[in-house]
């Protein structure tokens, strides 16, 4: 009788998981209850994308044929430049409206070329070649 009475415990361990295993079938996804809405959801939904800032290309220093030496941070996207005249010189962000368009800054600040070779003009001076 012992083991009349040991498989009957084990049917009933497994009609016990097969009934919990059809309960949780029943429902296709949990039920979420939402305590606290966003309250800015809408506002959100609704908002314009969002742009993230250009990540660094490539930093390169050129030798301009005034022997000067020219910093350039240059950014994904090729709309935004750094420029750095010398080691200490304070950085003038130049901009393209349009990929492929020169980099220009306030006060005649001018930018043409790539990590190779760059024409620059700085304010009230002549357009200078510089290599990398």
């Amino acid at each position: 009788m012992r083991e009349v009475d040991q498989m009957q415990t084990r049917l009933s361990f497994v009609l016990v998981a097969l009934v919990a295993l059809a309960a949780c079938n029943g429902q296709s996804s949990p039920e979420v209850v939402d305590t606290n809405p966003d309250p800015m959801a809408k506002q959100l939904a609704n908002a314009a994308p969002v742009e993230l800032p250009a990540a660094i290309k490539a930093e390169q220093v050129f030798r301009c044929k005034d022997n000067s030496l020219v910093k350039v941070t240059f950014f994904s996207g090729d709309k935004k430049v750094f420029v750095r005249s010398g080691a200490t010189g304070p950085r003038i962000i130049l901009r393209a409206a349009v990929s492929g368009d020169p980099f220009v800054a306030e006060g005649g600040w001018s930018l043409v070329g790539d990590t190779a070779t760059i024409k620059l003009t700085k304010p009230g001076k002549m357009e200078l070649t510089c290599r990398s």
